[in-house]
């Protein structure tokens, strides 16, 4: 597998190295007090439960940790190329607090986003921070070389690593180790950061009862799904009866009635053509409506780029789609990608107070990914009432995921995946 900082031939970049440094650094400040702070406020809250305290806001702070482990699940897959699919299991609607505290209490996914917060901030930290220190250190030992060993020059001397340095002499001998640190970083720091988020999967992945956890994920996933699709008939034969039939009677009764006045009274017969004229066309634009929402024309004729382009052309906020998908993927997984965009947009335009919306769809490593990015104030929640909840279940019919990073105060990011067979 390539990533974007390595190029076509597998030989790794200069600017693939900088941006694999920057990237662990960035990791290394947040894994360790975010870990720190989600560990210890779950350990508290878990400890508070016999109290009653815990009740309430154990749901909230393991809410927090999932939201923590979430986001590093979305940046595995954008830096390194690593899925880690979440595989929590579902809370009922309007679940009480005591519901909801061992609901998730009982998850294992919960204990694996727990385990995994010591490791994140021990064994995590450092291999988020060894590509930075890799490609970092050696500039030191290069201003030691250039003089500045005369400034740290002590009574013992000054250490860089395992040199001593107290001369040019020795000064030489600290930029020589760090040309050799250099030239380890141009093979390391990518692949370390890459360990890194290796590791991650190693411990929230499922590793237990996966077959199990399957199995239920599909037992749900197809109740959805069949729940879903008669959801969608029954809107479908509310639509047609309450609308384009009405209408289409209507026309036929009015029909009649232009028979019975052509002889008597056809001024008024002629009223009635122009009147039953305008209810046909309402009724034919019902129909397209309706039609729209079941498959759109477009997406059929002209694909998934095309057809979330026109969706975009109909929103009231600017937004950019970026497209990059080779070929054609397969109707079903189309048609579910296209909701699941149509679904978010509508979100962000309704509840996010964005002006602008980026859409980008690409394809890679067998996955159809779509990332709705907007500016607004931010605070989404999947279950929270702002239909991100069906997104995910229209995804989990395809083995499909979401993830969503909404900080207050924004961005909203929300990325899904769909496997493209």
């Amino acid at each position: 597998m390539t990533t974007d900082t390595e190029n076509g031939d597998g030989r790794t970049t200069g600017r693939g190295i900088g941006l694999a440094a920057v990237r662990g650094l960035a990791l290394a400040l947040v894994s360790l007090p975010g870990a720190v702070l989600c560990f210890c406020l779950s350990l508290v809250s878990i400890a508070l439960i016999p109290i009653g305290v815990g009740i309430v806001t154990t749901p909230y702070v393991l809410t927090g940790v999932r939201a923590f482990a979430n986001s590093r699940r979305v940046l595995a897959a954008e830096w390194g190329g690593v899925r880690i699919p979440p595989a929590y299991r579902p809370l009922p609607e309007g679940a009480t607090p005591w519901a909801r505290t061992f609901g998730m209490l009982r998850d294992p996914a919960t204990w694996r986003d727990l385990r995994w917060l010591p490791v994140d901030m021990t064994a995590g930290f450092v291999t988020a921070l060894l590509p930075a220190v890799l490609l970092f250190y050696p500039l030191e030992g290069f201003a030691i070389a250039a003089g500045l060993w005369r400034v740290l020059d002590g009574a013992d001397g000054y250490w860089y690593g395992f040199v001593r340095v107290h001369d040019q002499t020795s000064a030489f001998g600290a930029a020589a180790l760090g040309l050799v640190l250099l030239f380890l970083a141009h093979f390391l720091t990518p692949r370390l950061l890459h360990v890194h988020f290796r590791l991650t999967r190693a411990v929230l992945g499922s590793n237990q009862g996966e077959l199990a956890e399957r199995v239920r994920v599909l037992t749900e996933t197809r109740r959805d799904a069949v729940d879903s699709s008669a959801a969608e008939l029954r809107r479908i034969e509310r639509d047609l009866h309450d609308g384009t039939q009405a209408r289409l009677v209507a026309v036929g009764m009015d029909l009649g009635t232009i028979e019975a006045l052509l002889d008597k009274d056809p001024a008024q017969a002629k009223e009635l053509i122009a009147q039953v004229r305008k209810s046909s066309v309402e009724a034919l634009t019902e129909l397209r409506e309706l039609v729209r929402g079941i498959h759109p024309p477009v997406l059929a004729e002209r694909g998934l780029g095309d057809a979330v382009r026109a969706l975009a052309l109909r929103l009231p906020v600017l937004t950019e789609v970026s497209v990059d998908l080779p070929g054609r993927t397969e109707a079903p997984v189309e048609s579910a990608a296209y909701f699941a965009v149509s679904e978010v947009l509508t979100n962000a335009v309704k509840h996010s107070g964005a002006d602008r919306i980026w859409v980008d769809l690409h394809r890679a490593d067998g996955m159809l990914r779509a990332i709705v990015t907007d500016n607004g104030k931010g605070g989404a929640v999947i279950g929270a009432g702002s239909g991100l909840a069906g997104v995910e279940r229209r995804l989990g019919t395809f083995d499909g995921v979401l993830a969503v990073s909404s900080p207050a105060g924004g961005p909203t990011m929300v990325t899904m995946e769909i496997p493209c067979a």
